[in-house]
């Protein structure tokens, strides 16, 4: 099960017209405050819904900023501003879930009312559009959730609510990663701000042990990408390791670094490169199978050498299938150096160009390699293409 098709209407910056045709890997670039996070977002929201009520926990659970309720919908000086915020997503087997939601505004109520739902299956109406209005429905819970306890759990409606209800944003930052900040929204097998990586490497390395040499061959693949790494392991016991006054998680990451004398070759993550941690929290998403089956990482390209960024994305595809052939990963970048991982060739692994329009309208447009642009990548990388302008999606500056 996979999302195939994401619309939006009056959310934020998005007004489509068109869907956003989504593959396994999506990338998305574009200069800053055009809108990117935006298509993340609006499918955090389809995922509150999905799960039955839209308020700011279930929002921030999903890695949705919290922010004032007036300015989740759109409102431009030149368009007509919308009744509510429409958000569609379908299947590869035309499964779909959709959704009109009125935000609360300047109402003192904390959660958003549902307008309409419609959820379908390829051949049934599960539930329709205008049911809700006609039964007179408690407006704040969602009838797809509901809907639920009725279908068989291999359903493949109740797989895409499934799929929809467990997506989460992933954002990151060093802090959290190294364990001196707290993670406020903890998950398995990750927090949302790289939170629990200990408990996660050591979640995975048993996940991939159990798939015998191709698990090893995985490791090693995450590995080859922190070279001054000879091992990795999770330990309780920090003893020298680090200092008492810094704060510490009940398990640690211990490193191995092999240019140093045995005596003196260990540290733990709030010592080591922030790079090889990013590293390892986008592995563990990837690789473990009890990752969300669709999610999203803010700002991949955190942290990372441009040449590193690249063969991490390179990397990606290959990582999501494990175990589960259809595992989606969506994420924004702003390094270029990360179109020089993606294999366009490859029909999953899409990118899209993040723009805005005269009257500020967010406009997303999939880039493919045509044959004009396969003629100057032969002499420039897309790296390089971008940067010159060729692909658009740079600022106006």
């Amino acid at each position: 099960m996979m999302i195939r098709k994401l619309k939006v209407n009056g959310f934020k910056s998005l007004l489509m017209d068109e869907p956003i045709e989504l593959g396994r890997v999506n990338c998305f670039i574009g200069a800053n405050g055009v809108g990117k996070s935006n298509i993340l977002e609006a499918l955090g929201v389809l995922s509150a819904a999905a799960n039955g009520v839209v308020d700011d926990e279930s929002l921030m659970r999903r890695g949705v900023r919290a922010g004032v309720p007036r300015l989740y919908k759109s409102s431009f000086a030149s368009e007509r501003a919308p009744a509510h915020i429409k958000l569609d997503a379908e299947s590869n087997d035309k499964e779909g879930y959709s959704v009109s939601l009125l935000n609360p505004l300047d109402s003192p109520e904390p959660a958003w009312t549902y307008k309409a739902e419609r959820f379908y299956d390829a051949e049934n109406e599960i539930i329709a559009e205008d049911l809700r209005t006609k039964r007179k429905l408690n407006p704040f819970a969602g009838l797809a959730a509901l809907k639920m306890v009725e279908l068989d759990m291999l359903d493949p409606a109740a797989k895409l609510i499934n799929v929809l209800q467990d997506y989460a944003i992933y954002c990151p930052n060093t802090p959290t990663l190294r364990g001196v900040n707290p993670d406020q929204q903890s998950r398995t097998p990750v927090g949302l701000n790289g939170g629990q990586l200990a408990d996660g490497f050591h979640i995975l390395s048993g996940y991939l042990e159990a798939m015998g040499d191709e698990g090893e061959e995985l490791l090693d693949d995450v590995l080859e990408l922190i070279d001054w790494v000879a091992d990795i392991d999770v330990t309780s016991h920090a003893g020298q390791l680090l200092s008492p006054k810094v704060p510490r998680t009940k398990n640690l990451i211990k490193f191995t670094d092999r240019f140093m004398t045995k005596s003196r070759n260990e540290l733990t993550a709030y010592d080591a490169s922030e790079g090889a941690l990013y590293i390892l929290f986008t592995a563990i998403l990837c690789l473990y199978s009890g990752s969300p089956s669709i999610f999203a990482i803010d700002n991949l390209d955190q942290a990372l050498n441009p040449r590193l960024l690249a063969r991490l994305t390179e990397k990606l595809s290959k990582w999501l299938m494990t175990g589960n052939e259809n595992r989606q990963m969506l994420f924004t970048a702003h390094n270029p150096a990360v179109l020089d991982g993606l294999d366009l060739t490859d029909p999953e692994v899409r990118l899209f160009a993040v723009e805005r329009n005269s009257n500020g309208l967010t406009q997303v447009r999939r880039i493919e390699l045509s044959d004009e642009l396969q003629a100057m990548n032969q002499d420039y990388p897309l790296s390089r293409l971008w940067m010159m302008g060729h692909l658009g999606a740079v600022p106006n500056v």
